[in-house]
């Protein structure tokens, strides 16, 4: 764990605290860190989804004879 001192907009920080249900600004910070790599995780998943969809690899699923029963 890294400490770090800086300065923090004192407004976008409560702004953060009150979406994210935090009461710390050290869980504050650490919350938006994880929420935006958690974000980028699901960016890239949801690419990757698209692409197989480009690619048709859902197609089957169209059929409903190829539905599992």
């Amino acid at each position: 764990m890294s400490n770090l001192y800086m300065e923090v907009d004192d407004e976008a920080l409560a702004e953060a605290a009150a979406i994210l249900g935090t009461k710390s600004k050290k869980d504050t910070v650490n919350a938006a860190l994880h929420e935006v790599a958690r974000r980028r995780k699901r960016l890239e998943a949801l690419e990757r989804l698209v692409e197989m969809g480009e690619r048709g690899d859902f197609d089957v699923l169209l059929d409903k004879a190829d539905y599992r029963r």
